[in-house]
């Protein structure tokens, strides 16, 4: 990870002791040299996005991705957005259809999400890099490792948080969320393949904004 990487200075904070342990050593050089030899997503200066557009303190929701978009263009550091100018992929238009539902009302459709992470949602994926056109090219590098411990770092130190896991993968990374102090929704997948057994109609959308609202947060506009 070259001189181009960015993190915002409230999680270089929190996550100091990660950036020293061997894996995360051993994953800077992993990266460092993919990026040196090959296509790799996102552009190096957006691997930390998700964490800079949303600080530490600032998080009030936090929905759990596994890998970034591995065609031309789309990751942009941000689980499940894409650039504002690609298509939105399937399971973006499936969360933006829950949405609509949900509320019962049209949205903006921002294909970016960075609306989001303004207002104070962590879109995290749990690897944060990936080679173009090879899914999962990237995982048990030491991305998991990293990522897993933002997760247990924002559950012992917040309260009052929301955490979204669609999914099997995701439901098992969020297995050790401290439920007493946070609220934790859990549903299937948007994609194509699992949206209809049980995320459209899940809800997830508004029983967040109702729960912030509750601990004294402002809503998300979604």
């Amino acid at each position: 990870m070259g001189k181009d990487i960015r993190l915002h200075d409230s999680w270089r904070a929190c996550l100091s002791d990660e950036f020293d342990q061997p894996y995360f050593l051993r994953l800077r050089e992993f990266i460092r040299d993919e990026y040196a030899h090959k296509t790799i997503y996102p552009p190096a200066r957006q691997i930390f996005r998700a964490f800079d557009a949303c600080p530490f303190d600032q998080v009030k929701v936090v929905i759990l991705g596994q890998d970034p978009y591995h065609g031309p263009g789309q990751a942009c550091g941000l689980c499940f957005a894409v650039a504002p100018d690609v298509q939105p992929p399937p399971s973006l238009q499936n969360i933006f259809k829950e949405i609509e539902s949900d509320l019962g009302h049209e949205i903006s459709k921002q294909r970016d999400l960075i609306g989001w992470a303004q207002q104070g949602v962590l879109l995290l994926n749990a690897t944060l890099t990936v080679c173009a056109h090879q899914p999962g090219s990237h995982q048990n590098k030491g991305w998991e490792q990293f990522t897993d411990a933002v997760v247990k770092t924002l559950s012992h130190k917040r309260d009052g948080l929301v955490f979204l896991l669609w999914g099997a993968y995701a439901r098992r990374k969020g297995g050790d969320i401290d439920r007493s102090k946070h609220l934790v929704l859990e549903s299937p997948h948007p994609s194509p393949f699992s949206a209809h057994t049980g995320f459209f109609g899940c809800k997830h959308f508004s029983k967040t904004n109702d729960y912030l609202i509750k601990q004294g947060a402002a809503p998300i506009c979604w």
